[in-house]
């Protein structure tokens, strides 16, 4: 008999097709001119320096980068030096509308998952500021996300994310492991080539005055 699937670490929250399809065709497009001027690359791992089977790109005043140096944020792009792209507008006010938090975002990760790219199980530790929650955004094909607890071998719990949902791990689940186990591509017409677009809003410094989330230093 399969195991059951765990429940939801407290403070997750899904809000299915958050974004209509004009929200999602105008944020595809803002996206493609902040890839214009800040474009795809492939990251690397530290150790090994192995590419990840996602491209990405920022926008933001800082973005996260990864190679044989290690995980940062950084403000400028590794590849061409120049700044980060400033964050589309309706991603701010997404932020503002759903994140409960005093202060905006400084970073918004974009990753390009063509339609064999997975993102294994991990954690997201690289900011100074784990009470701000982190705000992710879907656009074209659905993938398969799993997400378990703050140890790797907690139980994980799997479900689909379509094009224009919006995922908030805030709480006990802003420290969770999670992943994107598959793309279920053809599932989306709104990239002309397929594919799906995650878009990771953080916060990563500290903002003085801010009420620590118990849920996270308790």
């Amino acid at each position: 008999m399969t195991a059951p699937s765990a429940s939801p670490p407290d403070g997750f929250r899904v809000v299915p097709g958050r974004l209509d399809r004009a929200t999602q065709e105008a944020l595809r497009d803002a996206i493609r001119a902040v890839v214009a001027a800040a474009p795809l690359y492939r990251p690397t791992m530290p150790r090994t320096g192995k590419p990840f089977s996602v491209r990405m790109t920022n926008c933001g005043s800082l973005g996260w980068v990864s190679d044989q140096a290690g995980y940062r944020y950084q403000p400028s792009h590794p590849v061409t030096g120049a700044p980060w792209p400033p964050i589309p507008p309706v991603l701010l006010e997404l932020w503002q509308e759903l994140a409960d938090y005093p202060a905006p975002p400084e970073a918004c990760l974009v990753n390009f998952y063509e339609p064999d790219a997975r993102m294994g199980l991990h954690q997201d530790l690289d900011e100074a500021e784990f009470g701000a929650p982190v705000l992710s955004v879907s656009l074209g094909d659905t993938c398969l996300f799993r997400i378990g607890g703050a140890k790797r071998g907690d139980p994980t719990r799997s479900l689909r994310l379509a094009s224009g949902d919006v995922v908030l791990l805030g709480g006990a689940s802003r420290l969770a492991f999670h992943g994107v186990d598959r793309i279920y591509p053809s599932t989306s017409t709104l990239l002309s080539q397929g594919g799906r677009i995650n878009l990771t809003l953080r916060r990563v410094s500290k903002v003085i005055g801010a009420i620590p989330d118990p849920a996270i230093v308790g």
